[in-house]
């Protein structure tokens, strides 16, 4: 950790250990804005800390914490009342897919990820804003995906998810357009993270090569769309037009062609 020091901003990200969390961080540091950085390891997330650190001279916290367990946003800001730390960003960006029948997936696993792409990531929220005193100016960044906009057949739960997400994010923004905060939903689509394999879709026509993002481009449009206050930002052309064009399609047109797409995973 280094020594404390004035920045512009304090900005907490979660899932900041790889991906497209650790891509916003290190947006944040480049910034020279201090960093609290959560997530479940522990030695990923020092070597991170120490490296913004050293490098953008920035104060970095760690905080260690499994947000798929409903006392995991709680304890996260107890650490940082524990460090009387003000978080002037927060930044959602934590969670997980999971690609399968539903008659067929594990349980479980589906609510851990309900708990963490929805109800931690509202309880955040929550917890932010009420530690955020009246006038401050403060900013939200929540992780959704393109996949907000239709339904998904075979990952059901996580497409749902991220509508939830994405609905509670520009209801959130409209509510709070007066105030000095803005709320922000990144919608990414198919991105070369680690969730293509925790999510078990190796074979799956979402990840076609022609049509994967890199992390740190999504993370650069989601910091810059976030500091112009844009609601939604979404990286790519390819996504946007993809994006756009789900509204002028019927609902049943939209689940034939997700389950088109996902239909040679769920055979192989």
């Amino acid at each position: 950790m280094a020594e404390k020091h004035k920045h512009k901003y304090t900005a907490l990200v979660t899932g900041a250990s790889g991906g497209i969390g650790m891509a916003l961080a290190e947006c944040f540091a480049r910034d020279g804005h201090n960093l609290v950085l959560v997530a479940r390891s522990e030695e990923k997330l020092q070597r991170l800390a120490q490296e913004y650190a050293a490098k953008y001279k920035v104060y970095t916290r760690v905080i260690v914490q499994d947000l798929s367990k409903a006392e995991g946003p709680e304890k996260v800001f107890a650490a940082l009342q524990r460090d009387s730390l003000l978080v002037d960003v927060l930044v959602n960006n934590a969670g997980f897919g999971n690609f399968g029948a539903f008659r067929e997936t594990e349980l479980q696993k589906e609510l851990n990820m309900m708990q963490l792409n929805v109800v931690s990531l509202t309880h955040l929220c929550k917890l932010f804003l009420r530690q955020l005193p009246v006038g401050q100016h403060g900013r939200i960044l929540n992780v959704s995906s393109t996949a907000a906009f239709p339904p998904g057949p075979y990952m059901a739960v996580y497409y749902a998810s991220k509508a939830f997400v994405q609905s509670f994010t520009e209801g959130l923004a409209a509510e709070l357009e007066d105030e000095c905060i803005t709320v922000t939903a990144l919608c990414p689509g198919p991105t070369d993270t680690g969730f293509k394999q925790a999510a078990n879709l190796g074979g799956s026509g979402l990840f076609s090569k022609k049509y994967v993002a890199d992390a740190e481009s999504v993370a650069k449009a989601g910091y810059e769309g976030m500091m112009a206050g844009e609601v939604v930002v979404i990286p790519g052309i390819q996504n946007k037009l993809t994006t756009f064009s789900t509204r002028f399609m019927p609902r049943s047109f939209l689940r034939s062609m997700v389950k088109r797409i996902q239909t040679k995973r769920a055979k192989s």
